[in-house]
């Protein structure tokens, strides 16, 4: 039998390892005991299919047989996808920032004593030979083995403080609600480190954080608070006129390497795409509907549709940023190639438009940006506006056509719970905002993904591959998805999709919730047994599961009159110790908290399919929900008393637990 035994993972990145002649487990009790009954430590490495860094360590070390050798003989090699299994990157991401004194990052690498699972040492990676100030891979795993035999009492102790600092990161007490004060102290604390040349929170490298923005748009949108709202919709622009934004091919890239956005890493997460659409249509409703917000919602949307949604209707993970070996290779061009498929006028509009006319950006060759704008080309070339659009359209479209042609990078094609329900919000606020109702389509099929593969006998499941669903899920699946629904049920009725948030809540408030101090875990109380159990409050690459279930619960408990579900959702604001020591990291659960504190009007009708699709609501503030019921909708008992009556067309309109007399809106 085959000593690696990742050949039957669901995950891609799990797979990418099966043939390393390092003896891999995945995570799993086996694993844990031959590590006990061994007495060997445990080589814990964390990673995930799109990351640049995991595949050099990759090709560097685990697929050289003398690292494998040393790795098999001295340690029980556990490999993990961060992504399926982001309870354990969590911790233990923390356990790095402790034993370093700075973040980790992926891949992961550390050492847990096998007894209780506690991490000894960690590091991030580790490179074949010494450079750079780091040690040899080898050298690490041979000093490891040392410390293990020759120190354990050490270990012993250092182990006994690292349990107890990891309790205390996840360990917080109940305190009094923040009020607006927070919000305003965390507005200025964004607007002192706001770069006003290019956009972006602080400098280099940046991430797009649709948290923040979102939470500043809103800020913008529903308080007047012109200052947020100028941060929000200039970052948003930034950010879409350069090299973080696909300019031939739509979606956003993970983060930019320096504060202009214009060389990104180049691998493309679903979760940041999601926000990122829901984000960029709620900009353009609210800034007199820009083109270019526009522009960037049908770009990304039709990315999403053409390269990341399953037959079967789940999207899938992400895509690499290597192809061919080579970090961005598929999205660069060089100069001679770009005038071989553009005839002259068009070519020089092009490459005037994105930077071809300047110097190359990126190791030789060119990352296209915007660098002159329409009306600047227009003017230089003198033409008419509406001609250079043309031009670069086509134009556009030609180059795409060509880099189809190119190998393409590596497709992650699992279905993340989490990661879909982030999409299904995007495609179904984006539908509906811009009336684009294949894009709702588009979300109502990946929830009845969803609802047939993850949902088995009242549980979630976090992860699948090919339609075979596995792993608990966790407070990020259960929050969003709840979410999620709410946002396509805006779009689109459906009694069976509000049944299942319901479920979903119910699950939420039974096995998440702690009861003592507020707020929710992120696993569940029937979850393995690890070393911390986490409950996140501040936000990362994603936004809290805590602040997308005070939001959640919020909208759900207004929307059926379920006191349960919003006393739960008050619970979490007190019991956020980042909302009152480090406010600015949990833009998330300041957005959730400001819906607590100013709650929106909900709009309720209730008529036939015909009437429905017909009624365009008047004096909408940003923020106000609506939903259009069926008057033959099979609903709950606290639903059910907004009734419908033949033949009309009735509205009730709700703020908070309060609902005025239903009127019938004039015809």
């Amino acid at each position: 039998m085959s000593q690696n035994r990742l050949t039957d993972a669901t995950s891609p990145y799990l797979q990418q390892h099966a043939d390393n002649p390092v003896h891999w487990w995945p995570w799993c009790e086996e694993a844990l005991s031959e590590a006990r009954s061994t007495d060997r430590p445990i080589l814990l490495s964390i990673g995930y299919s799109a990351c640049h860094w995991c595949h050099v360590m990759a090709h560097e070390s685990f697929e050289d047989p003398a690292t494998a050798e040393l790795m098999n003989r001295l340690f029980i090699n556990i490999k993990v996808d961060r992504e399926e299994r982001p309870d354990l990157d969590r911790i233990y991401q923390n356990a790095h920032q402790l034993l370093a004194q700075r973040p980790g990052g992926w891949p992961l690498t550390v050492f847990l004593d096998p007894h209780d699972l506690t991490p000894f040492f960690a590091g991030t990676y580790f490179p074949p030979e010494s450079r750079h100030g780091l040690p040899s891979f080898s050298q690490v795993l041979e000093s490891i083995d040392r410390a293990w035999r020759e120190q354990r009492e050490a270990i012993g102790e250092q182990n006994h403080a690292m349990r107890a600092a990891l309790t205390r990161l996840e360990t917080t007490t109940a305190g009094e609600r923040p009020g607006r004060e927070t919000i305003e102290q965390v507005l200025h604390e964004l607007a002192r480190h706001f770069d006003p040349t290019h956009g972006g929170i602080g400098q280099a490298p940046k991430f797009p954080h649709p948290a923040t923005f979102s939470f500043l748009l809103h800020q913008g949108a529903h308080h007047g608070h012109g200052e947020a709202r100028h941060m929000a919709l200039f970052t948003l622009e930034r950010m879409a006129e350069g090299g973080l934004f696909d300019q031939l091919g739509g979606g956003f890239y993970r983060y930019s390497v320096d504060e202009r956005w214009e060389i990104p890493h180049f691998e493309k997460m679903l979760y940041d795409n999601g926000p990122l659409l829901a984000l960029y249509a709620e900009a353009w409703a609210l800034d007199d509907r820009r083109p270019l917000f526009r522009h960037v919602c049908e770009r990304t949307a039709e990315w999403v549709l053409r390269e990341m949604q399953s037959p079967e209707g789940g999207f899938w993970s992400s895509l690499d940023a290597d192809s061919e070996g080579e970090e961005g290779r598929f999205y660069l061009w060089d100069r001679e190639e770009v005038a071989s498929l553009l005839d002259e006028p068009t070519h020089d509009l092009f490459a005037a438009r994105f930077g071809l006319d300047g110097p190359a950006n990126f190791e030789g060759r060119w990352h296209l940006r915007v660098t002159t704008a329409t009306d600047a080309l227009a003017e230089r070339f003198g033409l008419p506006p509406r001609a250079v659009r043309h031009h670069l359209k086509s134009a556009r479209e030609t180059l795409f056509a060509a880099r189809e042609q190119r190998v393409h990078p590596g497709r992650d094609e699992k279905v993340l719970t989490s990661w879909n329900a982030l999409m299904i919000h995007g495609m179904a606020r984006a539908g509906r905002l811009l009336d684009r109702p294949e894009w709702i389509d588009s979300a109502a099929r990946a929830l009845d993904f969803l609802y047939q593969h993850h949902w088995k006998d009242g549980r979630l499941l976090a992860t699948s591959r090919d339609g075979e669903a596995r792993l608990p899920a966790y407070l990020d699946d259960h929050a969003y998805l709840i979410d999620a629904i709410l946002e396509l049920l805006q779009a689109r009725w459906s009694d069976t999709h509000l049944g299942f948030a319901v479920e979903l809540a119910e699950r939420l408030l039974t096995h998440f919730a702690d009861t003592d101090q507020g707020g929710f875990y992120f696993t569940a109380d029937d979850h393995e047994t690890l070393p911390v159990r986490p409950r996140p409050f501040s936000d990362d690459a994603l936004p809290s599961g805590n602040a997308i279930a005070a939001r959640a619960l919020l909208l759900l408990g207004w929307l059926l009159a379920e006191p349960r579900y919003l006393e739960a959702a008050e619970g979490v604001f007190p019991a956020a110790d980042s909302l009152r020591h480090t406010p600015h990291t949990a833009t998330g659960l300041l957005d959730a908290l400001d819906l607590a504190l100013d709650p929106p009007t909900i709009h309720i009708a209730r008529g036939s399919t015909e009437s429905l699709d017909a009624w365009q609501p008047e004096s909408l503030v940003p923020g106000d929900l609506v939903y259009r019921i069926p008057d033959d909708a099979q609903l709950s008992p606290a639903l059910a008393t907004k009734r419908a009556e033949p033949g009309r067309l009735l509205v009730y309109r709700c703020t908070g637990t309060r609902c005025e007399t239903p009127f019938e809106p004039e015809a």
